[in-house]
């Protein structure tokens, strides 16, 4: 696990353009020390990873899950880069835009009560 899990690490640190001197300063380690980590040669524990999960902004369930099969990058001849999203599975999708109909339910219902206070 260690191995793919530094290799997913190494993937969304690159996805997020950042540097790893960048990540490497954010852990007051050394570059190199931070190599390490992306290249399996060190041991990562749960806190470390934590810690790396905060600076990538992204969950540490979601860093686990990660699969980069479903994100991958082109390049069109004007030389731009752009990302696209393959494989997206249906059921995923429809979880997903239910719990955004859910969220914008409690927004306005919030709203409403907000106004109902300022009156």
């Amino acid at each position: 696990m260690e191995d793919t899990l530094s290799r997913k690490i190494k993937k969304i640190r690159e996805l997020k353009g950042y540097s790893q001197e960048y990540l490497a300063g954010k852990l007051d380690i050394s570059q190199r020390a931070y190599s390490k980590i992306e290249n399996g040669e060190t041991r990562l524990h749960w806190d470390r990873m934590t810690q790396i999960t905060k600076i990538l902004d992204i969950d540490p369930i979601d860093m686990i899950n990660f699969d980069d099969s479903l994100v991958f990058h082109h390049c069109t001849q004007s030389g731009k880069f752009g990302d696209v999203y393959n494989n997206f599975p249906k059921e995923m999708k429809e979880l997903y835009e239910s719990r955004i109909s859910h969220l914008e339910e409690e927004v306005s219902f919030l709203r409403k009560q907000l106004e109902g206070v300022s009156k």
